[in-house]
């Protein structure tokens, strides 16, 4: 493993032409951000209210086809609203996968509901229809239009898909799978902007799609995140929520239910829509890089985790499939030290502290997954 892997090293810094430290994922701000975030300053707009932030969500409804798009400050609080205006209550049960970042079972607990963890695909990485259906058939009963689980007698009130990586599930087959058990879709698409399945945008097949524009992401606003759906009352209602829930008046102060201020800022809008002028090509640039580690692994012996079939992916974070949590582990630790940052996933949910006691089905590719997979620099090269 060890020539394997300074054979990789060497690799990965002739292709990003960087003899020094190389990140997982850099931003890159080659383009008008100084230019259109100076302009925001000048105007003094640079708080919840501006042009901009009007400005940024039109290019994101555009551009993955939705009908309506509600900026707000990050995409955990993005997700937490949706499954709130998707009906999710205190109380209720939300089924997610247990391979995803922690911000997709934290905007569950935010509304005091509880998490069901359920296993994934090695195809997609992304939640796997055939285990959402076992649990809705077997571990659910149905009562007044609703499904109610018959473990905990809590109510399933919304299914939370992640497009992990990039990569898109078979979002297609889940929200079929969710229509015939009538519980709502919302998808966790944090990961996702650039990439299609069967030709639509991830994030739009669900009642809600949330994206993320972290500072790691294949765009950034520095921090954000935004909320999409086809449903214009929804979309009134989420942005209300994370305006404060604040009645429009020219001077009244009148706030009409609890709501939260969620808003994103005009500043970091101003960013955002720089970055949406680059966004189609980092995707091509993207996709570049992941063809060449592609053809990298296939000459070295090396197992690349390409998009699943029928998907376009933007290939946010590349990825290997290693032979065990031993190899993992030395392959972490040594391009690290070379200044090659890598990682592996996340610790999966269900073994978190404040997830012990949620409900958790078998997780055999999880845990593979988890065990094996590694992250490799995947920015935008320049």
């Amino acid at each position: 493993m060890s020539n394997q892997t300074q054979d990789f090293i060497a690799f990965v810094k002739q292709t990003f032409g960087s003899q020094g430290l190389i990140p997982l994922h850099a931003p890159n701000f080659e383009g008008r951000e100084k230019e259109l975030v100076a302009k925001c300053i000048e105007s003094t707009f640079v708080s919840s209210v501006g042009p901009e932030i009007v400005e940024f969500e039109k290019d994101i409804a555009r551009y993955v086809g939705a009908k309506h798009a509600v900026a707000v400050v990050n995409g955990t609080q993005g997700l937490q609203v949706a499954l709130r205006l998707a009906g999710v209550k205190s109380g209720d049960e939300v089924i997610t996968q247990a391979l995803s970042f922690a911000a997709t079972c934290n905007s569950i607990h935010y509304l005091a509901a509880h998490p069901v963890f359920l296993d994934v695909e090695e195809s997609t990485l992304g939640l796997c229809p055939a285990a959402l259906t076992r649990f809705l058939e077997e571990e659910t009963l149905e009562q007044d239009g609703a499904r109610y689980n018959r473990k905990t007698g809590r109510r399933i009130a919304a299914v939370v898909p992640m497009h992990t990586l990039g990569f898109p599930a078979k979002i297609s087959l889940i929200k079929q799978i969710c229509s015939r058990y009538q519980v709502p879709l919302v998808e966790d698409a944090a990961e996702s902007l650039g990439s299609f399945f069967e030709g639509k945008h991830t994030g739009t097949f669900g009642l809600f799609g949330v994206f993320s524009f972290n500072g790691n992401k294949i765009i950034t606003t520095g921090g954000g995140g935004m909320i999409v759906t086809d449903d214009p009352e929804l979309a009134k209602a989420a942005k209300h929520l994370t305006t404060t829930a604040k009645v429009p008046h020219t001077w009244e102060f009148f706030h009409d239910q609890l709501g939260y201020n969620f808003r994103m800022p005009n500043l970091n809008a101003a960013l955002g829509r720089a970055q949406m002028e680059r966004l189609e090509g980092f995707v091509q640039n993207k996709r570049q890089l992941a063809s060449l580690y592609q053809t990298y692994a296939k000459e070295h012996g090396l197992h690349f985790v390409k998009e699943p079939k029928g998907s376009l992916s933007n290939y946010w974070l590349n990825a290997l499939l290693l032979d065990d949590l031993t190899s993992r582990d030395a392959f972490l630790a040594t391009t690290n030290q070379a200044g090659v940052m890598t990682r592996p996933l996340w610790t999966p949910l269900n073994r978190l502290p404040y997830n012990q006691n949620c409900q958790t089905g078998p997780l055999p590719v999880t845990q593979n997954l988890y065990e094996r997979l590694v992250n490799i620099p995947s920015s935008v090269r320049l």
